[in-house]
C-alpha cells in the first residue's frame, strides 16, 4: 500500500484529500505543519508527499529543503501560490510536481500515481555495449549510479529530473519530440502540458550547464523539442 504523507493545515480539505485517496487504497498521514511534516517523514518514510506551501510554523519551501537533505520521496506541492516564480522555487528546492488550488482531485490522483510509478521503476540493468558514463566539459552523468557530478560536487536531482535528462543522454543529438518527452515522463494525460518541459529544462540548464541562458549541451529546438549535444 502506498503511504502518502498529507502536509495541510486546512483541515477540511484534509478530509477531502483522506477519504479519496484510502478509497483508492493510499495509506495517509497527516502533518498540519512543516516541523511535524519533517520529523514524520524522516520516521515514517512516506513514498510520497503531498505539500501545501503556507504552513503555520514555517514556509513549504523550507520542509522540500529539509527533506531532501536525505530522502529522494516524491515531493508534489499542492498551493495557492499561482506564480512562475512559486512554482520555480519549489521545482528548485526540490519539489517534482506542483499543483495549484483550486484542483480537480482526478488531476491530483494521477499526479500522484504518475510519482510513485516513476519512484518505483526497477533500474534497468545496461547490455555490455551500452553506455554507462557520459562525460562532458561541464558536469558528468553515471547512468548506472543514477549520479550527477559537477567537477568535485555531485549534483542534486529530483526524480523527474533525472528521468528527463536520462532520456535526453541516452540519445546523444537526436531530437527528442515534446510530445514523447512529456508522455515518458509524465504519461498520456500530460501531452499538452509543453510548461513543465520548460521549467524543467530551466531547473536542469542552472544545475548543469556553465551559461544557462545560452545552454551548450541541453538545446531547445523550437516548437518541436529537445535534444542532448555532447
Amino acid at each position: 500500500m502506498t503511504r502518502v504523507l498529507v502536509v495541510e493545515d486546512d483541515p477540511q480539505l484534509v478530509r477531502a484529500l483522506k477519504i479519496n485517496l484510502q478509497a483508492r487504497k493510499f495509506e495517509v498521514q497527516e502533518a498540519s505543519d512543516g516541523s511535524s511534516a519533517i520529523r514524520l517523514a524522516a520516521a515514517r518514510k512516506p513514498d510520497v508527499i503531498v505539500l501545501d506551501l503556507g504552513l503555520p510554523d514555517m514556509d513549504g519551501i523550507e520542509v522540500i529543503k529539509a527533506v531532501r537533505g536525505w530522502t529522494r520521496t516524491p515531493i508534489l506541492v499542492l498551493s495557492a501560490r499561482h506564480t512562475s516564480e512559486d512554482k520555480i522555487r519549489a521545482l528548485d528546492a526540490g519539489a517534482d510536481d506542483y499543483v495549484t488550488k483550486p484542483f480537480s482531485m482526478d488531476e491530483l490522483l494521477a499526479r500522484l500515481r504518475a510519482a510513485t510509478r516513476r519512484q518505483n521503476a526497477p533500474a534497468q540493468s545496461p547490455a555490455a555495449d551500452e553506455v554507462t558514463l557520459v562525460t562532458t566539459d561541464e558536469f558528468s552523468v553515471d547512468l548506472v549510479a543514477r549520479k550527477v557530478r559537477r567537477g568535485e560536487r555531485t549534483v542534486r536531482l529530483t526524480p523527474t529530473e533525472w528521468h528527463l535528462l536520462e532520456i535526453l543522454i541516452t540519445h546523444p543529438g537526436r531530437l527528442i519530440t515534446q510530445s514523447r518527452l512529456l508522455l515518458e515522463v509524465w504519461g498520456p494525460t500530460y501531452s499538452e502540458h509543453t510548461n513543465y518541459l520548460r521549467v524543467y529544462m530551466a531547473q536542469l540548464r542552472r544545475k548543469l550547464e556553465a551559461d544557462p541562458s545560452h545552454p551548450r549541451y541541453l538545446i531547445t529546438e523550437p516548437g518541436m523539442g529537445y535534444r542532448f549535444e555532447p
